[in-house]
């Protein structure tokens, strides 16, 4: 079967607090881990989009998600996370809220070049 759910795919999460919300995979996990003995991904996505004007702050999460509750879309996104996010900074909330930092600011910057203005707009539907 063809993997289709690689690192830099737009996704959206269908199901939890994020709901609906825009993510970016990171690193998938196809064949699952021992924690977790099924296929996922660590995400990085738009917890709050930026609005018009002035204010374009975006707010991000990090999380592992099940491919069961992500629905793939056509677009990738370039911007590299790689060394930002890794599965060790979601151990601990201090490592958590540095990731989200540079997640934050990559997806800011993002943002203000004009790039990708699809993946900062809220879904309508």
């Amino acid at each position: 079967m063809v993997k289709f759910l690689k690192p830099n795919k737009a996704v959206v999460v269908l199901q939890g607090k994020y709901a609906g919300r825009k993510a970016v995979i990171v690193r998938a996990f196809d064949d699952g881990t021992r924690d977790r003995p099924y296929g996922h991904c660590l995400v990085a996505g738009v917890a709050k989009y930026p609005k018009k004007a002035k204010k374009s702050r975006v707010k991000t999460f990090i999380k592992l998600v099940n491919y069961n509750h992500i629905m793939p879309t056509r677009y990738t996104l370039d911007v590299d996370l790689k060394e930002a996010v890794t599965v060790d900074c979601l151990q601990s909330r201090d490592k958590k809220v540095t990731a989200a930092k540079e997640a934050k600011a990559k997806f800011e910057e993002r943002f203000k070049t004009g790039k990708n203005r699809w993946f900062f707009t809220k879904l309508r539907f």
